[in-house]
């Protein structure tokens, strides 16, 4: 496959219930939009070959959020077990079409369509590499990740995601600089961030 038109993959992250906020992030607002909406609408601006969400707590009304958009839901039964296992389920769930997945959360809110593409760029000009957003001094998501560390994914236990094998793997990994993904919502402190 050359180079240029290699096939990613669209895995959006939802099926957390949000226990330190007390509500369901996912839902919340901002700029008129459900965090849920803009994340997936923004993963599929970069043209995946299959996307995904990945679905748990309040399943019913995250997919009311989405249906809209041309993504399916992939259920995570055992999303109380830790972002792990949904990761776990979407990558399970990818087409095999798919030489890489671009992981995504719902909480970064200053997530936007240029940093995606940036991403995508970096991860074509070699494939077999990762290409990872850096803020706050480490590696994290979003993030593309090449088939061959899907292995490595699946044996992920517990609340560690992408950027612990990200760390890991650091010397295959592209980064893509972008401070302010440092802001998500996780607290009730946090929603002072969300605009209306």
């Amino acid at each position: 496959m050359p180079e240029a038109s290699a096939a990613h993959g669209l895995i959006v992250l939802a099926a957390g219930d949000s226990s330190r906020l007390g509500e369901p992030k996912q839902l919340l607002r901002h700029r008129g939009e459900t965090l849920i909406h803009r994340a997936a609408r923004l993963g599929l601006a970069t043209a995946p070959a299959d996307a995904l969400i990945v679905l748990g707590a309040h399943a019913d009304a995250m997919l009311a959020n989405v249906q809209d958009l041309p993504i399916r839901a992939v259920d995570s039964e055992d999303w109380p077990l830790g972002l792990s296992h949904s990761l776990r389920a979407g990558v399970a769930a990818l087409s095999p079409e798919c030489a890489g997945a671009l992981i995504l959360l719902c909480d970064q809110i200053a997530l936007d369509a240029e940093h995606l593409a940036a991403l995508i760029d970096a991860w074509r000009s070699d494939p077999r590499r990762a290409a990872a957003s850096c803020y706050a001094g480490h590696l994290g998501v979003p993030a593309l990740l090449p088939r061959a560390w899907f292995d490595d994914l699946q044996r992920l236990e517990g609340d560690r995601g992408a950027g612990a094998l990200l760390a890991q793997r650091s010397g295959e990994v592209i980064a893509i600089d972008k401070a302010a993904l440092a802001i998500d919502i996780d607290r009730a402190v946090d929603l002072h961030w969300l605009e209306t």
